[in-house]
């Protein structure tokens, strides 16, 4: 018989940063997929992502540890930053070896799926984790079910979560034009946001 393991649930991303969208889709992911724990990984420097204006990783992550702070579901971990981490593969293989005996669960937006193919060694992540992903509001579903077709329907789920069409890029421009965020973000990220003077006019 399988001996059968734990399930620990990880998202990564800029958190740039991190609003109610993420913590939907960490919430749905635990509760669907049995994961013991969701772990939120700040990425060190995104290869996909505009770095041009990009806060510094460890106001990132600061920024994702009061995000999480109030679900016990839910842990932030620097493991990216602090090892200066690029591709996913790398990460997940740096996760699979601070907590062992887990099978992993890449948390991911349906966008980020149908990207799969541009990642660095896209096969070798499929080798360390299984995926689940959130649908987005205007998908394609025929898109989305040709991509989990592509690598493989036993190796990823696509979650039935609410849909949140919220994105980091979408805070920091309400910020820089003085518009609200609260309900968009956790309040003690809005706090800190405003406390740092964060994405403020340039």
């Amino acid at each position: 018989m399988r001996e059968v393991r734990p399930r620990l649930g990880v998202i990564g991303g800029s958190f740039d940063p991190p609003h109610v969208g993420h913590l939907v889709i960490a919430s749905e992911g635990h509760a669907r997929l049995g994961l013991e724990r969701v772990l939120f990984l700040p990425a060190a420097a995104p290869p996909h992502k505009d770095l041009e204006r990009r806060t510094a990783a460890d106001v990132r992550l600061e920024m994702t540890a009061l995000a999480v702070a109030d679900d016990m579901r839910f842990v932030e971990s620097g493991l990216e930053i602090e090892r200066g981490l690029v591709y996913t593969r790398d990460t997940l293989s740096a996760v699979a070896e601070r907590f062992p005996g887990r099978d992993l669960v890449f948390i991911m937006g349906s966008d980020s799926l149908l990207q799969l193919h541009t990642w660095h060694d896209p096969d070798a992540i499929l080798e360390l984790c299984t995926l689940a992903v959130a649908p987005r509001p205007g998908d394609d579903l025929a898109a989305v079910a040709a991509a989990v077709a592509r690598w493989g329907a036993g190796r990823i789920t696509v979650l039935e979560a609410p849909l949140v069409g919220v994105a980091s890029s979408q805070i920091r421009a309400r910020v820089a034009a003085g518009l609200p965020i609260r309900y968009l973000v956790p309040h003690a990220v809005e706090t800190f946001i405003a406390e740092r003077g964060l994405y403020g006019r340039a």
